[in-house]
């Protein structure tokens, strides 16, 4: 269900691309916590493949929510 509200809110590739880690409510408005999911691309399938982590998180400013400011925190994977 929740990702279904999520695409609603977001473009449906990031919905399918990374997952809702949190959502805070803070005094300048929503801040949405989204890390990528540890799926590999197509053309690497079967190939062992191991994360090291992520980069720098990027903060993107998205359309208002209900008024208020809404934030995406992202997190890609190296």
């Amino acid at each position: 269900m929740e990702t279904e509200l999520l695409k609603l809110l977001l473009p449906s590739n990031l919905v399918e691309q990374f997952e809702l880690i949190r959502i805070e409510q803070q005094t300048d408005g929503y801040h949405l916590y989204l890390d990528q999911r540890n799926r590999p691309p197509g053309e690497y399938e079967g190939h062992k493949l191991e994360s090291k982590g992520f980069v720098d998180q990027v903060t993107l400013r998205d359309f208002p929510l209900r008024g208020k400011a809404c934030f995406l925190h992202l997190r890609r994977r190296k």
